[in-house]
């Protein structure tokens, strides 16, 4: 077992009444010791000089789609796309190095950015690509625009809800496609992706993820992918498996913390299918979709916890929200909330909470877990959530009202919808904007590490204390990130060296 000593460095615990710390050793993956006096830790094999460098936890992403993020960063990525006419550019550019017969797969579009949100079609897709199969997946990947070449290889699609003459698809129309999707994918796309997405990560500070997968987001094969891949890489990985009642899948698959995670109860704001009590301010009669009833969820709560698995559901809009509280609160019925607490259930966003649902959550120990670049990116007076819900958008992504009232977080980015960048994510939580949203810079941070390890049921990491997991990013700067500056650029941070359970994962070239 190998003793390595760090010192000469900033040591942040992420522990609320930490001494300052300049000095942290390391065995057999675990923190054995920290302090001011590296002498007090004897006889090392291994002696780091950090130069005074920060070393801080790792951060934990705990929503992240990480098969897609990989396909992201190594294909075509729309976001930022300032108009259909751009998109259809990129398409065109993209296609011509491709075959006829490949799939182009594209994501990351956001209508609501452009002068003219009016989308791409079908018609304008085949002729931009050449008359391949295509899938422009939208930021929140509630909807996609699909060529006519696509939408011919699944018959029956026509006559889906959410399926459109135009190309547009959400709902059982987007979900028809999918495994079409999977089958047009060349061999070891999966691998790729995911190891590409797992490099990215451990390159920015991050030491483990929360994987939400489920079969409508992509196949099985795409979670063992990960599973294989993060093993490979030496990130810690808790697996999430969407499937209603889907307790026989599990025969197949290993490593699965729970049935929860993208179990969708309904859509998302920018597609206007979150399911809200209230009409959308932008498209008057139209409440979105709720897609699982409080009975349902019930069973699928009841069931889990009594197989010691993690429940949970994907949560937007308040109505979707209000109907898994009375799913809770049925549940309780059946099993006692003590015995609920017990298994840490999850929603994942939970954007639209009322009080009332809240309170369950609370009582019933049932952690949100969130995205910060949610409202960084579509907060504000003139912006998405504005557009969609009217002045109700300051009721979005209320951390601290959640936080208020018990409800323990966790935060992370559902790349690919929003960028792989912790920081970002924590200077947004802090300047929400929504005046009185804004939490601290620790309680943000704490949600970003320590946080996300209790959503996956782990106590023995998230900060750098003794018994620990050595679980640490090394940053390249020498002071914490004053996360009250108002400019994020003051804020995000080169990332030196992650090291999780002990093992270096990422390291710059050139940093001892």
């Amino acid at each position: 077992m190998t003793r390595i000593l760090l010192r000469n460095g900033v040591i942040h615990t992420g522990l609320a009444s930490a001494e300052p710390t300049t000095a942290m050793a390391v065995e057999d993956g675990r923190i054995v010791w920290t302090g001011t006096d590296p002498d007090g830790f004897t006889s090392p094999d291994e002696v780091v000089d950090l130069g005074g460098r920060l070393v801080t936890p790792a951060f934990v992403d705990s929503h992240v789609h990480v098969v897609e993020t990989g396909e992201q960063i190594l294909g075509l990525d729309l976001g930022g796309a300032p108009s259909r006419e751009v998109v259809l550019d990129m398409v065109a550019a993209y296609v011509t190095d491709l075959g006829p017969d490949d799939l182009v797969l594209a994501q990351g579009w956001d209508e609501t950015l452009w002068p003219d949100p009016t989308l791409p079609t079908a018609t304008e897709l085949d002729r931009a690509s050449g008359g391949r199969k295509v899938y422009l997946n939208r930021i929140d990947g509630h909807s996609a625009v699909v060529s006519s070449a696509l939408m011919a290889q699944v018959p029956g699609i026509t006559g889906l809800p959410g399926w459109t003459a135009e190309g547009r698809v959400e709902r059982e129309a987007l979900r028809a496609l999918l495994p079409l999707l999977a089958d047009l994918t060349p061999a070891g796309h999966a691998e790729r992706g995911a190891r590409a997405a797992l490099q990215a990560m451990a390159a920015l500070g991050i030491g483990a993820f929360h994987e939400n997968a489920g079969p409508d987001i992509g196949p099985e094969s795409d979670l063992v992918a990960v599973q294989t891949q993060a093993a490979d890489a030496g990130l810690h990985g808790t697996y999430y498996w969407g499937a209603h009642l889907g307790f026989g899948d599990l025969d197949r698959l290993d490593d699965v913390a729970g049935l929860a995670g993208d179990l969708s109860a309904d859509g998302s704001m920018g597609s206007r299918s979150a399911a809200l009590t209230f009409d959308y301010a932008d498209l008057a009669g139209h409440r979105g979709h709720a897609y699982l009833d409080p009975e349902r969820m019930a069973e699928h709560i009841v069931g889990c916890t009594r197989r010691g698995l993690q429940a949970g559901f994907h949560c937007i809009g308040d109505q979707a929200i209000d109907n898994i509280a009375q799913a809770f609160r049925l549940a309780e019925t059946a099993l006692g909330a003590e015995t609920l607490r017990t298994r840490r259930h999850r929603l994942e966003h939970c954007e639209l909470p009322s009080p009332a649902a809240a309170e369950t959550f609370t009582h019933l120990g049932v952690i949100a877990s969130m995205q910060p670049m949610f409202d960084g990116l579509w907060g504000g007076p003139d912006r998405m959530y504005a557009a969609r819900l009217g002045e109700r958008w300051q009721q979005m992504n209320p951390f601290r009202t959640l936080l208020d009232a018990g409800v323990r977080i966790a935060f992370g980015s559902d790349s690919p919808v929003t960028p792989l960048d912790p920081w970002a994510a924590v200077h947004a939580a802090v300047h929400h904007r929504t005046p009185g949203q804004g939490i601290t810079p620790a309680e943000a941070f704490a949600a970003h590490t320590v946080g996300g390890w209790y959503a996956a049921g782990i106590d023995d990491a998230g900060t750098l204390a003794v018994g620990q997991r050595a679980t640490y990013a090394v940053w390249d700067r020498t002071t914490f990130p004053d996360l009250t500056t108002p400019d994020v650029a003051d804020v995000t941070t080169a990332c030196l060296q992650t090291v999780v359970d002990g093992r270096t994962v990422f390291e710059k070239e050139g940093v001892w």
